[in-house]
């Protein structure tokens, strides 16, 4: 059965998907709507894998001054380089906004490095030997320390001070999207190449 056209328009509405993707997803998931917007997402991902390899070139130089009151000069701020394929999505308000979005998240989470293949090896040989040398490893399997040291340093990366993309996103207050998706699912709007290629963060006294 044919999804309802007000059915599908709002699905495209929620989630920016085109038109024909709202109207199929819905129809392969029998007109459920989280389902249909989670199918939406896993096309829309697997499109941003794919795109991943091309040149992002174009983009623009986001920032962000974070201030408390009004009447005091900011104390944080951020400049952030976020990148895309071409000079059209780099002019929109919407790319624009991300780039906001993406600075404001980094003057309050404080990440270090932009993607996990950024994080020096002398960092991640220092913390796997910090955690081998503790309580938590002693006495346990070879294959069950591999598995805590796994997560030790998926901790570290999602938290504050560790690697952008894999950070809960600020501003979601479902605590389940991390900025990498919110990238992608702009990435899969705009069918670019979406990249933070670098920021910097600086905060008065430091």
């Amino acid at each position: 059965m044919s999804p309802a056209a007000g059915d599908v328009a709002k699905l495209r509405a929620d989630t920016g998907a085109g038109m024909m993707d709202c109207k199929r997803a819905l129809t392969e998931t029998d007109g459920d709507f989280q389902a249909a917007t989670d199918l939406l997402r896993t096309w829309g991902l697997a499109g941003v894998e794919k795109r991943a390899g091309r040149a992002a070139s174009d983009g623009m130089v986001g920032y962000y001054m974070h201030q408390l009151d009004p009447d005091l000069p900011p104390k944080v701020g951020v400049l952030v380089e976020l990148n895309c394929e071409t000079d059209f999505v780099a002019k929109t308000s919407e790319f624009k906004q991300l780039a906001r979005d993406i600075a404001m998240h980094i003057a309050a989470m404080a990440p270090q490095w932009p993607v996990r293949s950024d994080v020096p090896e002398d960092f991640l040989d220092r913390e796997k030997k910090i955690l081998l040398e503790s309580d938590a490893v002693k006495g346990k399997k070879p294959e069950i320390v591999e598995k805590i040291i796994e997560g030790k340093l998926v901790s570290i990366f999602s938290g504050i001070g560790g690697v952008l993309v894999d950070q809960p996103f600020l501003r979601d207050d479902s605590g389940k999207k991390t900025v990498g998706d919110l990238i992608a699912e702009y990435a899969a709007q705009v069918k670019e190449n979406i990249v933070v290629s670098r920021f910097v963060r600086f905060k008065v006294g430091e």
